[in-house]
């Protein structure tokens, strides 16, 4: 069967279109390619003989003959009957008869006078070779064979007779004694060119390429002016992925014989292949100067229009060849490709069903109707075109690749690996389906074998921009910084309009704070987000990045709004099309039961969202609220986890329902009344499961300091400060304000240790809180100790339900022992010492070796754990102004408000955390170039949570970073008694720490302008008694205001979700629910 098709494939010159996949995840849009023209095979030609007769009849046989070579075959036949009724018997003529009528189709004729020269001389080969020829004709190969086989064996030196042969025997399929049959012939006259060519032809069928090669180089060498074979090896050089010298053969092929069409129909064939597309251009339009009503070269014209993005010019010429070949599905598959480019769906759609019309086994048209389907979210509908696609081609790489991308929308994402791989064994230079795995490797988790997979498609489409990004992709999430700035950058430059690409590398920069060209790379990211919307596509930046760039709550908004949407499409796409899960249009509490409250991470377990609420499922009052806890994420193995899944009346694990309709059936069925989503468009999330409302009333808390966008989230929890009700237009949510601060921290009990601290100092060092502190859980032993001496510090706290200020003290043990042995400790990394009698203490840097759990902020520490300036490269008389965000929250007018403030406080400096480290040099570098000494800003490495918090003892002032503040930071360095400085803008992410402050009843650390944000840092800088009453009012803050009040914290939520309840049970609409609270003036 095999050899069967080489043969058809050798009959005759057939014209293909083959589809090749365009870079673009996930799906992957397919236009056409045509094959090269496959190489002439010479038909066999009939023989004849002269032989002696008499003078006369001779003569006339000569005249015969010169007009049958002539072509002249009416007088050629003239001339042999006038020889015929002389002589009946006579060879030649007879020969010379059969051979006319073979050419002129009268096949009869010619099989009888072959009969009547082989009645006259039955060992003559001409008259069984021209009889073989007539059986051949009529389709009869096994006596064409037998009639040719007969020739060769009556004259073994028959050219003529072994050229038939072969030809047969390719017919036939039995290719190998074909090619015997050309060696044959071959040995006899080594020179025969076109015999040299066809034999190499039917190698190159047979995929024995260098054989080939050798025939036509040998074929040239006898006939350098032959330009078939020329040509024909052009062929063999494409095949071999030799483009450019299959151009130069092509290129002597048409300067040879410059009417030479299939060898123009070839060159423009692999120029567009090589993308040479001017010069493609201009070869199949000598094309069709020599033959103007090819259709198959109009349609590969309109291919290379089509790679040009001449889209109307391409349409053009496609329904030109349909108009010369109307029964032409290709033709109607490839308008259809340019049609759907060109926005005009419905009339592609309409070009498919034709071609599928025309030939309902037109597979690549399948194929293409399924991605218009998925575009349309008929998923089913398009899986089973795919499906049909692959039934009547199982070898075609781009439908499985296709299905693959489907199949990883549903979130089958280990069958979408299978047909990826198989698109990949089918095609193994399939750079798409390469990259498109690499996605769904990267979805599942594992980063290597996804970086694998990038890297195979670059290594073969090195200029593959989509490949680039989606690597920078990878390693932009791991942190590596330098790689995924490089990746980003070599896609731009492959496709320097490049959206995704473009707004990825200016966010990779914000994070390392590299901040050249920032005022323009900021304008035209804007300028891309606001075209993106404009044309209605999914903006190339993240909800959870807006909050950094100068956007307005509209396009914040829309950003949300976009990817809320993107829900809706998945859980479609997940649930084939079938009506989503609502959940009952009204329900009541019934007597006695209580409000069912579901909270939904993927942060429980040790992640900053657990550290902040970790103990809030645990104190909820019973009596009111049944609490559900839904974890998206498998079970860490840490305390964070169990102490959440002890203390929630329900833990129900979800990460092991991936089917997001399952995992809201399961909620749906819980009963669930109000359904907290903690986590919005951050890393785990699935707000799919939301998307299907599977409660009530649906509510944003916590973990995503933005809007959703989406209209199915009900409410947000907010306060007046962090959101007064003039900033309502930048959430599609309602606000809900809890009476103090939206936000909360479990620090009084997972970090109680340093709920009180011992100073340390020498005798007659000054008193000073923050060089030198000892922290421990159990503080009674060290107090009792002589040696412990009080510092007294006057303040003022607010206090009452009026909030009036009133005097208070606040008094710090101090602890006064000679420091020089503590500093030796410390240079040499000893772990523990005592510092006076029965009086043990740890270094602090020694935690994470010593107690792995207390470091990471599971457990409590049980030692007494000593914290110094030293052990971070801190002066002990410096004013330590710090910040311990991640670097991606400082932008420019940021750090020169810091620049400013470290002016105005000759002696102080800036503590910064290298997170990550790749910000440090960028930060130096802009200090320095602003006149900043270098040695004022001190840099340390990122730490456990616990060293995280207890570090920040030491810093003086912290300076909050007002374009996206500190949320979990800022209560960690309050925790610790630090004040913090900040400035309040427009988006939620800004004011948080203002609400924190607020709730402190420290109002005073807020500025409004960027002036009083200096004014309020520097004082606290240069004016110690300022500083410490600061301080001190901080510090009794922490333990006598609600910011960390968790119980209270509970009791208030519980009320404000009775509101939200109440509401709903009344049947009124979803409104803001003020709670009786008033926005501060000036905010």
């Amino acid at each position: 069967l095999e050899n069967q098709a080489v043969a058809q494939q050798l009959a005759a010159t057939q014209q293909q279109y083959q589809l090749n996949g365009v870079s673009g995840a996930p799906q992957l849009l397919l236009t056409p390619q045509q094959t090269l023209a496959q190489p002439i095979v010479l038909p066999p030609q009939p023989t004849f003989l002269v032989n002696g007769v008499s003078e006369t009849l001779k003569k006339v046989t000569e005249l015969a003959h010169r007009q049958f070579q002539s072509g002249n075959y009416a007088d050629a036949e003239k001339y042999c009957n006038l020889v015929f009724q002389s002589d009946q018997q006579n060879l030649p003529i007879l020969l010379l008869l059969s051979a006319i009528n073979f050419q002129t189709k009268n096949l009869e004729k010619s099989m009888q006078y072959s009969m009547l020269a082989i009645k006259v001389n039955n060992q003559c080969a001409e008259a069984y070779s021209n009889l073989g020829n007539y059986y051949k004709e009529k389709g009869h190969l096994a006596e064409a064979l037998e009639n040719y086989k007969m020739a060769v064996k009556l004259k073994p030196e028959f050219i003529d007779a072994y050229i038939n042969l072969a030809a047969a025997l390719v017919s036939g399929g039995d290719l190998e004694q074909a090619v015997t049959a050309y060696f044959n012939a071959l040995q006899i006259n080594p020179d025969l060119y076109c015999v040299r060519s066809d034999l190499g032809n039917l190698l190159k069928a047979m995929g024995r390429l260098e054989e080939a090669k050798v025939c036509y180089l040998k074929a040239i060498e006898t006939q350098p002016q032959f330009a078939v074979a020329w040509s024909n090896l052009g062929c063999v050089f494409n095949s071999q992925g030799e483009i450019w010298l299959a151009i130069h053969h092509f290129e002597k092929a048409v300067t040879l014989d410059p009417n030479f069409l299939d060898a123009y129909i070839n060159l423009g064939n692999v120029l567009k292949e090589a993308r040479i597309f001017d010069r493609a251009v201009s070869a199949y339009l000598r094309a069709l100067n020599l033959s103007g009503n090819h259709a198959v070269v109009h349609g590969n014209l309109a291919c290379v229009y089509y790679e040009q993005g001449l889209l109307d010019l391409a349409i053009d010429t496609y329904k030109k060849a349909i108009d010369l070949q109307p029964q032409f599905p290709d033709a109607y598959c490839n308008l259809a490709n340019a049609l759907k480019e060109r926005g005009s769906v419905s009339e592609a759609e309409t070009m498919y069903m034709k071609a599928l019309e025309l030939c309902p086994t037109h597979a690549d048209s399948q194929n293409n109707l399924a991605n218009i389907k998925r575009e349309q979210g008929k998923i089913e509908d398009a899986t089973r075109l795919y499906l049909k696609a692959l039934e009547i081609y199982p070898e075609f790489a781009a439908a499985h690749s296709n299905l693959a991308s489907i199949l990883q929308q549903q979130g089958k994402l280990q069958d979408a690996i299978l047909h990826y791989k198989e698109a990949i064994r089918i095609s193994p230079t399939f750079a798409d389906a390469y990259s498109n795995m690499g996605n769904t490797l990267k979805e599942m988790g594992d980063s290597s074998a996804a970086i694998a997979c990038y890297n195979r498609a670059i290594q073969i489409n090195p200029a593959f921009a989509d490949a680039h990004s989606n690597l920078a992709s990878i390693h932009k999430d791991a942190g590596n910084m330098a790689e995924a700035i490089q990746s980003y950058s070599t896609a731009l430059k492959l496709k320097p309009e490049f959206p995704d690409a473009f707004c990825n590398l200016a966010h990779c920069l914000q994070i390392i704070c590299d901040w050249h060209d920032y005022d323009r790379r900021v304008r035209k990211l804007v300028q891309i987000v606001e075209d993106q919307l404009g044309k209605k596509r999914l903006p190339s930046v993240h909800p959870h990045h807006s909050m950094l760039y100068p956007l307005s709550h509209a396009t914040r908004i829309a950003i949300a709004s976009k990817h809320a949407s993107l829900c809706f499409d998945k859980v479609h796409v997940q649930m084939l099309g079938k009506t989503p899960l609502i959940h009952a249009d009204r329900f009541s509490i019934k007597k006695g039961q209580r409000l069912r409250i579901g909270y939904v991470s993927s942060d429980f377990g040790n992640h900053p969202t657990s550290h902040l609420m970790q103990s809030i499922p645990g104190m909820h009052d019973r009596n009111r609220v049944e609490v559900f806890c839904y974890a998206l994420s498998v079970n860490d193995g840490t305390n964070f986890r169990s102490k959440l899944m002890a203390e929630s009346e329900h833990f129900v694990d979800l990460s092991q329902v991936p089917c997001n309709g399952k995992a809201a059936e399961k909620i749906a069925h819980d009963g669930i009344h109000i359904l907290i989503n903690m986590n919005g468009y951050t890393k785990g999330a699935r707000n799919e499961i939301f998307a299907l409302r599977p409660a009530p009333i649906q509510v944003m808390w916590l973990g995503y300091p933005s809007t959703s966008g989406a209209t199915f989230m009900d409410y947000i929890i907010t306060d007046a400060v962090t959101t007064p009700l003039r900033l309502a237009c930048a959430f599609t949510e309602k606000l809900a304000y809890m009476p103090h601060t939206f936000f909360i921290g479990d620090h009084a009990q997972m970090l109680r240790h340093l709920t009180e601290k011992v100073v340390v100092k020498d005798k007659e060092a000054t008193e000073r809180d923050s060089c030198l502190i000892m922290n421990t859980a159990n503080m009674d032993p060290i107090l009792a100790k002589s040696e412990i001496k009080e510092q007294v510090l006057d303040t003022e706290v607010v206090s009452g339900p009026n909030k009036e200020l009133v005097r208070a003290e606040v008094v710090l043990p101090v602890l006064e022992v000679p420091t020089e042995p503590i500093k030796q400790m410390i240079m040499t990394g000893q772990m523990t010492m005592n510092v006076m009698e029965d009086m043990n203490v740890q270094n602090g840097l020694g935690q994470s070796q010593m107690h792995h759990k207390a470091a990471t902020g599971e457990e409590i520490p049980n030692s007494v754990l000593l914290t110094s300036r030293a052990q971070y490269q801190l002066p002990d008389d410096a004013i330590v102004f710090c910040n311990f965000n991640q670097l991606y929250k400082i932008d420019p007018s940021t750090l020169d408000m810091w620049i400013k403030i470290l002016e105005n406080v000759p002696k102080s400096i800036l503590w910064l955390l290298r997170f990550p480290y790749q910000g440090e040099e960028h930060i130096r570098k802009y200090c320095v170039e602003r006149g900043l000494e270098p040695s004022r800003i001190v840099f340390s490495n990122v730490a456990a949570k616990e060293e995280h918090v207890r570090r920040g003892q030491l810093a003086d002032v912290c300076l909050d970073t007002p374009l996206c503040n500190g949320h979990t930071t800022g209560m960690d360095i309050l925790w610790t008694g630090t004040p913090m400085v900040t400035m309040p803008l427009e988006s939620l992410a800004s004011r948080v720490a203002t609400s924190q402050l607020y709730a402190l009843g420290v109002p005073e650390l807020v500025a409004r302008t960027k002036a009083e944000y200096v004014d309020i840092a520097t004082r606290l800088g240069n004016d110690a008694d300022h500083l410490a009453a600061m301080r001190a009012k901080v510090w009794m803050a922490r333990t006598t205001s609600t910011l960390f009040d968790v119980k209270q914290y509970c009791h208030d939520m519980e009320d404000l979700l009775g509101l939200m309840w109440k509401r709903y049970e009344s049947g009124l609409p979803v409104d803001h629910i003020e709670n009786n609270t008033v926005t501060p003036v000036g905010l």
